[in-house]
């Protein structure tokens, strides 16, 4: 018969790390309850009282994204192996690039019929609905597709970053590909070569992926922020700033806003 959607191990995906090793009712221990799905915890929480500035101008978009952020359906996805688990997991990720996109695509990127935020919102939204009903077909396949979309941001960040002039805006994009770098190996390592890690009993790849990941996305969003400002609100000039100081090793970088230009 076939086996219940919310049933442990129904999903099409194992990773590498083994099941029930450390814990009766959790199925990947690591990857549930560590630090590697605690960083997403973080990392929301972080973004609003960082870019708190911002957020009072732009309330709706970041506090949707930052509860989709929050990791929940990938915890219960690692705790349980079900197929319903790996569909909300995918789909959480698949709705967070839609609202991404939606919100902060910059206008002058638009295909030529679109004319208006409101008309790239129907777009988008089309486009969100099919793609989460085409995942239903092969639900494995969603991962690599979804991986496939930060090429298109890489992209995005080029174009922009030829346009912009302020190092410190180089230099975060720059370690934001490198998080991004770090963590796509993980991901790939754990689904490619996970014989030979489990040969040398280290299957965690997949924890490192959460975590770098959540590094990437710490740089990747004040820069969307940055760029979005600079779009988006001419009244006021976006400074890029690190917490909790610029003379520490270690930094986590926000937006402030500057007071808004004098008019002539």
């Amino acid at each position: 018969t076939m086996p219940s959607i919310f049933s442990y191990q129904s999903a099409e995906v194992d990773w590498c790390e083994g099941n029930f090793e450390r814990s009766t009712v959790i199925a990947e221990y690591y990857n549930t309850v560590s630090i590697s799905n605690v960083s997403f915890f973080v990392l929301s929480p972080a973004l609003l009282y960082l870019n708190r500035q911002y957020c009072q101008q732009r309330a709706l978009p970041l506090y949707f994204l930052s509860l989709l952020l929050v990791g929940i359906f990938s915890m219960y996805f690692h705790m349980t192996l079900s197929y319903m688990g790996q569909l909300l997991d995918e789909l959480s990720i698949l709705w967070t690039l839609a609202v991404a996109y939606s919100f902060w695509y910059p206008r002058v990127y638009f295909p030529r019929c679109i004319k208006t935020r409101k008309h790239f919102f129907w777009l988008s939204g089309v486009t969100t609905v099919i793609s989460t009903l085409m995942s239903f077909i092969k639900p494995a396949f969603n991962a690599y597709a979804l991986n496939c979309i930060a090429f298109h941001l890489l992209y995005l960040t080029w174009c922009e970053l030829k346009k912009c002039n302020d190092k410190r805006v180089h230099r975060m994009a720059a370690v934001m590909v490198m998080w991004w770098v770090l963590a796509i190996s993980s991901w790939i390592s754990d689904r490619w070569l996970c014989g030979l890690w489990q040969a040398i009993n280290f299957p965690y790849f997949h924890s490192f992926w959460h975590v770098l990941i959540a590094m990437s996305l710490l740089y990747c969003c004040p820069l969307v922020i940055y760029f979005d400002v600079t779009y988006e609100m001419p009244s006021f000039k976006p400074k890029l700033r690190y917490w909790p100081s610029d003379s520490w090793p270690v930094v986590v970088p926000y937006v402030a806003l500057e007071e808004p230009h004098k008019r002539c």
